[in-house]
């Protein structure tokens, strides 16, 4: 097939979510002086709630399990802060964040391995236990906690991230359709790749894969596969009457470490609700295409139980529980690489492996570097394709890390 100019763009960007949005952004950023042509192509209406970057806030941090997480992070504090000064626009703030476990557990161990993962990067942050946290954060109410507490953890308005960097890319020349779901990609007879989409067929020079769940849709056509596990999350907000008190100025987010799984919380933001979740746990294994809609009642008690013991003035009357979709990795990091194990290298990766919208801006520059130069200063060496976990059939499935501690899951008990 000989090349249609008019259908030819340098760089197309398969899944406008977070990362995706975040890679067109900065593809037109570093190459708006170039002219280097730039398409975004979402299966969906822009914004929508089908995969995982949707809601209004999702959690920020520099506290993480390894230091070359907390090195990224890093990273992504500086994107985003980028789109914040070019757009005007307020996309991050700052609660401080607590890592919460039970003193005498093994969920102790969890929360000193993230105190010495930024001990590494050299990352400042307090570790408060029992009575000290109380009184710090009074809402909390539960005996023989011990957490890790950073001042720069907070929350990311997801909704208006996304719609921040397209508009950018945008602004910069980007040219982005919407319900245009990709079938399959190829390759000319002169090495042009070929992207057939349902709002046209496409050519260009390189092609980035940010499609989430349906990342293997469109990875199968150039005969990669990537095992990854799709699970339907949820989280539950809460009419609180404490709003003040569960409230951004007063309430850090806060990550509570069980044995087998982690529960997550924000204070408000968007609206006057608390929201609280649980990570990667009690949830249904499911497809892209099998997932619904429908709430789980187990997991709003379990959620409710929870609040109980432990910060009960989060609690109120439900207001909404909305689900969403992770697409996970056996070990739960990363996938940022290209193709070239299946001879093309032309077309680019990225699986954010169900906790990437924190560090969306960075991995667009990730993926954008990586298009454009070949190369990026970011380490992601962690995150390539030929690792265990990615092409050993054998490799045992972690979620959470706990495997890597010498940690055996028990079950979660409040």
């Amino acid at each position: 097939m000989a090349r249609n100019q008019s259908n030819f763009y340098d760089y197309i960007v398969v899944g406008c979510g977070g990362v995706g949005s975040a890679t067109l952004y900065w593809l037109t950023k570093k190459t708006k002086r170039t002219g280097a042509s730039v398409l975004g192509l979402e299966q969906f209406k822009l914004g929508h709630d089908n995969g995982g970057s949707q809601d209004v806030s999702r959690i920020i941090r520099l506290s993480y399990h390894e230091d070359y997480y907390t090195a990224l992070a890093r990273g992504a504090y500086e994107a985003w802060e980028e789109a914040e000064r070019e757009s005007g626009e307020q996309l991050v703030f700052k609660t401080g964040g607590l890592n919460l476990g039970k003193k005498g557990t093994i969920t102790e161990q969890v929360v000193h391995q993230y105190a010495n993962a930024m001990k590494k990067q050299g990352i400042p942050f307090e570790m408060l236990e029992g009575e000290a946290l109380r009184q710090r954060f009074p809402q909390f109410t539960a005996d023989n906690l011990i957490a890790v507490y950073q001042k720069e953890s907070g929350l990311v308005d997801a909704a208006r991230g996304n719609s921040t960097h397209i508009q950018l890319a945008e602004a910069n020349g980007a040219t982005v359709l919407e319900n245009a779901a990709v079938a399959r990609i190829g390759r000319q007879t002169d090495g042009t790749i070929v992207v057939y989409s349902s709002k046209g067929i496409f050519t260009c020079r390189r092609v980035i894969i940010t499609a989430g769940a349906w990342l293997n849709n469109v990875l199968r056509s150039i005969g990669l596969t990537i095992p990854v596990t799709v699970t339907q999350e949820q989280v539950t907000f809460f009419r609180t009457p404490h709003i003040k008190d569960c409230g951004k100025s007063r309430c850090p987010i806060f990550i509570y470490h069980l044995p087998d799984f982690d529960i997550y919380a924000l204070p408000s933001h968007g609206n006057t609700y608390s929201k609280i979740g649980i990570d990667a746990g009690m949830s249904p294994t499911v497809t892209a295409e099998t997932r619904n809609f429908i709430p789980d009642p187990k997991r709003e008690k379990f959620c409710v139980d929870f609040l109980k013991e432990t910060i009960p003035k989060f609690l109120g009357p439900i207001a909404y529980t909305k689900t969403c979709v992770y697409t996970m990795t056996p070990d739960r990091n990363f996938v940022i690489d290209t193709c070239a194990k299946v001879n093309f290298p032309e077309v680019i990766v990225c699986c954010g492996a169900g906790h990437a919208y924190k560090f969306a801006p960075v991995l667009g520059q990730v993926l954008s570097d990586i298009a454009i130069y070949g190369r990026t200063k970011h380490d992601i060496s962690h995150f390539k394709l030929d690792r265990p976990a990615v092409s050993d059939s054998t490799f045992k499935t972690d979620f959470h890390h706990r495997v890597s501690m010498g940690m055996v899951p028990n079950k979660a008990k409040l």
